[in-house]
C-alpha cells in the first residue's frame, strides 16, 4: 500500500479519523486550559489533572504497542511492562544527572543514592546519560535489544502460547527483582525521584507539563499512525496470517519468525517511549513499573477496549485507567476485585470489548 494510499484509507475511516482529531484538538485545549484560564475559573485544568491526562495517554500507548503484537499478530505478551519501565529508566538517568550540586548530598555528578552508598565513581553505563539525545537513544534501543534477544531465542525455538506468556512474565519478574538491588546502580527500592529539571527547564513549572503533554499527545498520535501503517501493509495482512495459523503460513513459504521479531521488537520501541515519556510527568520510576501485574493490567485494557482495533486499546487504557484512579480513591479495598470482575465480564460479553459497540471497522478480522 502507498502512502497515499493509506493516508487516503485512514480519513475514509471516521473512527481514526476522530481520534487523531481528538488528539489535536487536546493539544490545543490543554494549554489554553491550563496557561491562560485563570484558576478561579471552573474551566481550569489543575496541575494534578494535568498530570493524570498525561498519565493516561502514555497508558495509551503502551496498549498499542501490546495490542499490535497481541491483536494482530497472536503473541500474547505478560512482560510489556519490562519495555515501558526501562524506557522510564533511560529517561531516569538523564533526569538523574541534571539534578547536579541541587541535590541532597551536593555531589556534581553522583546521583543522590549513590552518594548516599558511598559509590565513589559512576558506573561505565551511567556515561553519556548527561546528554539528551544520548538518552532519547537508549530510551528505544534498550527495549529494542531486549526485546531482539528474548524475541530472538523464543521465536526460532518456536515457543508459543501460554508458554510464550509465562517466559514473558518471566522475564519482567527477573528484571524486578534485578533493579530492586542497590548494588546494581539503578536506586534500588527507591529508584529515582526528586526531578528538577529537563533541557534547562523546570519540570515544577504548568508551562513545562503542558509541553510534556503535547509532546506525549504527538508521540501517541504518531505511534497510532505507525501501528496503522504496518496493520494496513502487506506485511500487516502477514502477521494476521500468523495470528490466525501460524503452521499454514509458515506452509507457505513465509519466514513466520522473522515477521514475529520485527512487530515485537516495533513494540518494545513503543513501550520503552511511552515509560520515558510517562517519567518526567509522573515525577518517579522504581522497580515496581516491572511488576508482572502491570503487564496483565495492560492485557486487560486491550480485552476491555477491544482487541485488535488499535483504536480500542487506547480508549480501554484510558478508560480502565481513569476507574482505577477513582476507585482506589473511594473504593480502595474492592478495586482489584472490580478488575477481575471487568476482565470476565468483557470476554463474556464484549468479545470486541467497548469499540465492538460502535460502528468501527474491525481491522482485526
Amino acid at each position: 500500500m502507498t502512502d497515499r494510499a493509506f493516508f487516503s484509507n485512514l480519513l475514509r475511516d471516521r473512527s481514526s479519523a476522530a481520534f487523531l482529531t481528538l488528539l489535536a484538538a487536546l493539544a490545543i485545549a490543554v494549554p489554553v486550559l491550563n496557561l491562560v484560564v485563570p484558576a478561579s475559573s471552573p474551566f481550569h485544568l489543575s496541575t494534578y489533572v494535568l498530570t493524570l491526562v498525561g498519565k493516561y495517554l502514555c497508558y495509551a500507548m503502551l496498549a498499542l504497542a501490546v495490542d499490535l503484537v497481541w491483536g494482530f499478530c497472536g503473541i500474547l505478551s505478560l512482560g510489556h511492562a519490562a519495555f515501558f519501565a526501562l524506557g522510564g529508566y533511560a529517561m531516569g538517568m538523564y533526569l538523574m544527572r541534571q539534578i547536579g550540586t541541587r541535590g541532597v548530598y551536593g555531589h556534581p555528578i553522583l546521583p543522590d543514592f549513590m552518594v548516599f552508598l558511598n559509590w565513589d565513581a559512576l558506573p561505565w553505563f551511567w556515561l553519556g546519560f548527561d546528554r539528551f539525545w544520548f538518552a532519547m537513544i537508549m530510551m528505544a534501543l534498550v527495549p529494542a535489544t531486549l526485546a531482539f534477544v528474548f524475541g530472538w531465542l523464543a521465536f526460532r525455538s518456536r515457543v508459543t502460547g501460554v508458554y510464550l506468556s509465562i517466559i514473558t512474565q518471566a522475564l519482567t519478574y527477573a528484571l524486578m527483582l534485578a533493579f530492586f538491588r542497590n548494588d546494581m546502580g539503578f536506586g534500588g527500592n527507591n529508584g529515582f525521584t526528586d526531578f528538577k529539571d529537563i533541557l534547562g527547564a523546570d519540570l515544577q513549572q504548568d508551562s513545562t507539563r503542558v509541553v510534556l503533554l503535547v509532546v506525549t499527545i504527538a508521540a501517541l498520535a504518531l505511534s497510532f499512525l505507525a501501528c496503522q501503517f504496518i496493520v494496513a501493509s502487506r506485511a500487516g495482512r502477514v502477521i494476521r496470517a500468523i495470528r490466525d495459523a501460524e503452521s499454514r503460513t509458515r506452509f507457505l513459504g513465509y519466514r513466520v519468525e522473522s515477521f514475529k521479531l520485527w512487530v515485537f521488537v516495533f513494540s518494545a520501541m513503543v513501550a520503552g517511549v511511552a515509560g520515558a515519556l510517562y517519567v518526567p510527568q509522573v515525577g518517579i520510576i522504581n522497580p515496581s513499573e516491572f511488576a508482572p501485574i502491570n503487564s496483565i493490567e495492560v492485557v486487560i485494557w486491550v480485552a476491555v477496549g477491544g482487541r485488535g482495533t488499535l483504536l480500542g486499546a487506547a480508549i480501554g487504557a484510558v478508560l480502565v485507567s481513569y476507574a482505577k484512579t477513582y476507585f482506589t480513591g473511594a473504593l480502595p479495598e474492592v478495586w482489584l476485585y472490580a478488575l477481575g470482575s471487568l476482565f470476565v465480564l468483557a470476554t463474556l460479553f464484549l468479545p470486541r470489548g467497548i469499540i465492538g459497540l460502535m460502528p468501527v471497522r474491525q481491522e482485526a478480522r
